[in-house]
């Protein structure tokens, strides 16, 4: 019921949509088309943010063109005032006259902000949506809150869609907007949306709650709002067309999680084994708050990540007997009553990749650096296989705490030189996201194997200088997959296709790199 010629059906027009639109941005009218046209077949749904071109009305005619060649097209056009939080910065007839001309040009939807809206006469609403549906938003761009009231004020205007968009300071806010779409989405078409870091649950989980669609970005960089997903990671990550209301929530939770590859490597193990599942990063800046959305989402598992692998343990409500023992939580699982349950995959990470490459680890001489949850799964693991393990740490006295509970030995690191070992394992952040950190110099490195945890970079400064010693180097990327293998085990109770999981991360760190090694090229 929609097309370049506006046969519009707005009760039909909610069923038609696809699940995401592709928000375009452009300095002169040529860019936008070039853009559009250039996604199209991949994403027929799309916003023109005409806001972002000095003088948009000189888009009107290619875009009039645009339908003559793309009839299958739908967009919404949107030209956002300044005082909304877009960049028009004409007055409000002059925003209105250019929304009803791109109208004219074959647009299906116009979006009209709800600040604009309160200042505009009923007729010119009216008017605008004689040709086009009328999309009425709202954003606050500073938290979530009054959503409902917010609501409200806009019924007063007649539209097609009300859109309500905030912004989520905390993982909790997601757990608000959830609410309040599952309150209202089935009285009126309702798009709800939480920008920022932390408001990429909603923009996910969203079109399950309720939402009509959600909005995507065209690539990094692009964004039109603060947290926006490319349509790329929407669908090829995050499966956004198959999520329905019988998908699990899963996610990695810490502080930061940005850089983590466990969405990518975790939602490639749902679609190969066809799990209806998706698994989300978490910034929780406090586990309160994580606890919350955990329960009120719900959550069904967690991998857990720094800094909350042993805060975690008080609230949960049991772990295993190996958990426990190390003291640190990787996994969690919440059960269909709503219990926790904790587990610890870092073990297993560690020790299959040296079984792999050991005859036994019954005696073998192993240095563990670090003394947090990683290390301590790592000790534990090992001492259970029967090996000599050795602890050294920033701190003495964590070092020391942590071999008298696992009956292991302390050293320091001026007595280095006295020891040879099979592996020295790092369980210490320290050369994560650089290369030019190292917790120990190559003069220090004494082993036959040198197993660094951190994965990205794919090749630390500790490896490198491992190779140069003469050692055999096992990357963090092989624990990062074992691990993970081990929770999607215990999540699902399905084998983890691991093959295809250590295939995931291979090619994501690769593009990572290439990545980082253009960023400068930019900045000439």
């Amino acid at each position: 019921m929609i097309s370049a010629a506006n046969s519009y059906s707005p009760r039909l027009l909610p069923l038609r949509l696809p699940r995401v639109c592709v928000a375009l941005t452009a300095t002169d009218p040529s860019e936008l088309i070039d853009k559009a046209e250039s996604i199209i077949r991949d994403n027929p749904f799309l916003e023109f943010r005409l806001d972002y071109i000095s003088k948009p009305a000189l888009a009107l005619p290619k875009i009039k063109h645009f339908f003559e060649t793309h009839p299958g097209t739908t967009v919404i056009a949107t030209c956002r005032r300044v005082a909304s939080g877009g960049k028009f910065r004409g007055s409000i007839a002059a925003q209105l006259d250019i929304l009803a001309k791109a109208s004219a040009a074959g647009c299906q939807l116009v979006d009209v902000e709800l600040q604009t809206a309160l200042k505009c006469k009923p007729a010119q609403l009216q008017k605008l949506r004689t040709r086009s549906g009328l999309i009425l938003s709202f954003h606050d761009f500073r938290g979530t809150k009054k959503l409902d009231e917010t609501l409200e004020k806009m019924r007063a205007f007649p539209a097609d869609f009300y859109k309500v968009v905030s912004t989520a300071t905390t993982l909790s806010d997601n757990v608000l907007m959830m609410q309040f779409l599952g309150r209202e989405a089935d009285k009126q078409p309702l798009i709800g949306i939480c920008m920022g870091e932390q408001g990429l649950i909603s923009r996910i989980v969203a079109v399950r709650a309720g939402s009509v669609f959600t909005f995507a970005s065209t690539g990094q960089g692009e964004e039109t709002a603060p947290g926006q997903v490319t349509a790329q990671e929407l669908r090829s990550v995050y499966r956004i067309e198959t999520v329905d209301a019988a998908t699990r929530v899963y996610g990695v939770a810490g502080d930061p999680v940005a850089h983590s590859l466990s969405p990518a490597i975790m939602n490639a193990a749902f679609r190969r084994e066809n799990v209806n599942a998706v698994y989300l990063p978490l910034h929780a800046k406090t586990l309160k708050d994580l606890l919350h959305c955990v329960r009120e989402i719900p959550i069904h598992g967690l991998s857990i990540t720094m800094p909350y692998k042993e805060a975690i343990l008080p609230h949960l409500d049991n772990t295993d007997s190996h958990t426990t023992k190390i003291g640190a939580c990787n996994t969690v699982v919440r059960a269909q009553d709503g219990k926790l349950y904790g587990f610890n995959t870092d073990t297993s990470g560690v020790v299959r990749p040296l079984e792999r490459r050991l005859s036994t680890l019954q005696d073998a001489k192993i240095l563990v650096l670090g003394a947090g949850g990683a290390a301590r799964a790592a000790v534990f693991g090992l001492k259970e296989r029967g090996a000599e393990v050795f602890i050294l740490n920033r701190s003495v006295a964590a070092a020391q705490k942590l071999a008298r509970r696992a009956h292991a030995r302390s050293i320091k690191r001026a007595d280095l030189k006295k020891f040879a070992f099979d592996v020295i394992i790092n369980a210490t952040p320290v050369g994560m996201g650089n290369s030019r950190e190292t917790p120990l110099q190559e003069k220090e490195i004494n082993a036959r194997y040198v197993f660094d945890m951190i994965y990205d970079p794919a090749e630390t400064r500790l490896l490198q200088l491992a190779k140069e010693r003469g050692a055999q180097i096992i990357p963090g990327i092989e624990m990062f997959v074992h691990q993970a293998a081990r929770q999607f085990e215990i999540w699902t109770g399905k084998p983890a296709p691991q093959d295809d999981m250590l295939q995931v991360v291979t090619l994501a760190l690769q593009e990572r790199a290439v990545r980082a090694a253009a960023t400068p090229a930019k900045k000439k």
